[in-house]
Formats: C-alpha cells, sequence, structure tokens
C-alpha cells in the first residue's frame, strides 16, 4: 500500500548504515549503543519478515489445544487441566519460543539446551 521503500527495507538501510559506517567511526557508549540498536533494527527486520507466518503457526498451535488465545492456554496449564496433555502442551510452547527466539536473537538457537 505504501510503496517503496517498504519498512523492511527501511530497516535495513538504516540497520546497514550503522554497521558500515558508525559503528567504525565510533567507540565506548556511542559504539556500543549503535550495536543495541543494530541488533534492535535485526530484530524488527526478522519479525517483519517471518513475524506473520510465525504468528499465524502460533494461532493454528493454540486452536490444536483447544484455545483462542495464550491466556486460557495459562489458565489451563495453571489449573492442571492439561497435565494429561503434556507432551502436546510443551511441543507448542517450545515451538512458539523457538520461534520468539528466531526474532529475538537467532544465536540463542545455535547451542540449545537439551530436553
Amino acid at each position: 500500500m505504501h510503496g517503496r521503500p517498504t519498512a523492511e527495507e527501511l530497516v535495513v538501510a538504516v540497520r546497514e548504515f550503522l554497521e558500515r559506517d558508525v559503528m567504525g567511526a565510533t567507540s565506548g557508549a556511542v559504539q556500543f549503543h549503535t550495536r543495541v540498536a543494530i541488533n534492535a533494527l535485526s530484530a524488527i527486520e526478522r519479525e517483519l519478515r517471518e513475524g506473520p507466518a510465525m504468528a499465524q503457526r502460533h494461532c493454528e498451535r493454540l486452536r490444536d489445544l483447544g484455545f483462542d488465545d495464550e491466556r486460557q492456554l495459562a489458565d489451563a496449564i495453571r489449573s492442571g487441566a492439561l497435565d494429561d496433555r503434556y507432551d502436546d502442551v510443551a511441543a507448542a510452547v517450545r515451538a512458539t519460543v523457538t520461534d520468539k527466539l528466531r526474532v529475538a536473537n537467532p544465536k540463542y538457537l545455535e547451542n540449545p539446551v537439551p530436553d
């Protein structure tokens, strides 16, 4: 609807500018804050690119468990109503957390914690 550049293209352009031009020209606190900004823009970039499909998969996982939203799922877990479906719930929660990490910081997935 808004044409080009798209939101993702703008985010990429700003991130690349910070990486190429700002990081090497700064030091100390400014360089640290530049790195934080680059990481934030990278997360936004990943969310713009992958977020809609992730959100759809998340809704499907909730529906498969019989819930409309996370609050209902959390309440059911808390009450013990899903204790007999532990494996299904654990798989759904694990998949959601993995998707969230893919956006927030995919490096956290490089050395997964064993089950």
